[in-house]
């Protein structure tokens, strides 16, 4: 009963299932491998492009099924057992919603992997949860893609119902003005870009429009209260520093920090502040700048510290949003998905090691970069690219 009442379940859920829209990952993955994960931040789609990927396979729940581990069919039945089983009935694909809600996640799915070599297996987790540092390793076993928040290039489709194709960096830095005039059809990207740097991070938006903010606010809390004390075991009292931790953040994004005077605020000790940078930003509630462009060490201070995306500084203080940190939180944000992005000595950011950015307004005139090579401008408010000056909106192109 309880096994048929999940198949039911499955079906339902991808029976009305837009397929119109599809993210950017979407044909990115290799679908044929037999175990694939799909991290990254809560509310960001995860679940929606695991469906889609269900629904196309055009099975019955029989042979194709999605469950979420945090069934109440889960807190007494063991996953391997079920996988076991619906193998043994002629399953061939499981996709597992939230397998960080399973506390014996990493054993078992290795048991399924080793075990029932012809059963292909798509799972979800929280962006927090690093599947490579779990009890037994999958790194051999699991291929897993990291699923960022809507780019803007993906919001105007979303919005518009169009196609438009992402760009290089390359075709960003040397676009044409017949290039921008033929991506700014139907509609001017300077009239929607405000509209996405305040709502348009989360897929979501387009149910909840009226109630984004508290939408967002809700999928913090539970980060914050559920999914981060779930995987890593911190009590209530880190919970209410990490949130007060945030706060004020928020009011001083992009923070250099001062990490002894921050951590005498918090009532806490530097490590402790340190491990909440390193919580927050495995969470994607911020985005950490460093000088090295290969990994983060969260033993040493970032350089500085943003919030995630936009959307957050709306979220957190829709009154006093500094326009300068808005632009820069942007760049970092589109960026960080396919580049990597460094603190520099000169200019706002270092991309790939190559390239060096100022952000700014139409009027930044880039004196601290005029003597680099491969320097340029991200420029707010204007449409066209003039020179070594870029339109900002064109760098959520690429992705």
């Amino acid at each position: 009963m309880e096994i048929q009442r999940l198949k039911t379940f499955s079906t339902l859920r991808v029976m009305n299932l837009p397929m119109d829209f599809k993210r950017y990952l979407y044909d990115d993955m290799i679908w044929s491998d037999r175990l694939i994960g799909l991290s990254g931040a809560r509310g960001t789609g995860k679940t929606t492009l695991m469906l889609q990927r269900l629904k196309s396979l055009g099975l019955a729940a029989e042979e194709a099924l999605y469950v979420s581990l945090d069934d109440m069919f889960f807190t007494d039945n063991k996953l391997v057992y079920f996988a076991e089983d619906y193998y043994a009935h002629g399953g061939k694909y499981l996709f597992l919603d939230e397998i960080h809600k399973y506390g014996n996640w990493s054993q078992e799915l290795k048991n399924i992997y080793d075990n029932l070599p012809e059963l292909k297996v798509v799972f979800t987790s929280s962006s927090a949860l690093d599947i490579h540092r779990g009890q037994y390793d999958l790194s051999r076993r699991a291929l897993v893609y990291k699923l960022a928040g809507l780019s803007f290039r993906e919001y105007i489709n979303f919005v518009y119902g169009l196609h438009l194709a992402p760009l290089t960096l390359e075709e960003v830095l040397h676009i044409s003005v017949d290039k921008i005039s033929e991506i700014s059809q139907p509609e001017k990207p300077l009239m929607l870009f405000s509209t996405y740097l305040k709502t348009g991070y989360y897929p979501f938006f387009a149910e909840y429009k009226e109630s984004y903010f508290l939408r967002l606010t809700e999928v913090l809390n539970t980060v914050l209260e559920s999914d981060l004390p779930g995987i890593f075991n911190i009590d209530v009292s880190s919970v209410v520093k990490l949130k007060k931790f945030i706060y004020l953040l928020s009011s001083m994004v992009p923070f250099t920090p001062n990490i002894s005077k921050l951590a005498e605020r918090l009532n806490v000790t530097r490590p402790g502040l340190l491990r909440y940078i390193e919580l927050l930003d495995r969470a994607n509630i911020l985005n950490l700048l460093t000088e090295n462009p290969f990994g983060i060490n969260y033993l040493n201070k970032p350089e500085k510290i943003f919030l995630e995306n936009t959307n957050l500084m709306y979220a957190y203080d829709e009154n006093n949003v500094n326009k300068g940190t808005l632009r820069e939180t942007f760049f970092l944000n589109q960026l960080a998905v396919k580049h990597s992005v460094s603190y520099p000595k000169d200019g706002d950011f270092m991309v790939d090691a190559k390239y060096l950015f100022e952000v700014g307004g139409k009027n930044k005139s880039g004196k601290q970069i005029v003597d680099h090579g491969n320097a340029y401008i991200a420029s707010d408010e204007i449409e066209y690219r003039t020179g070594n000056k870029i339109p900002l909106w064109l760098f959520g192109f690429l992705y």
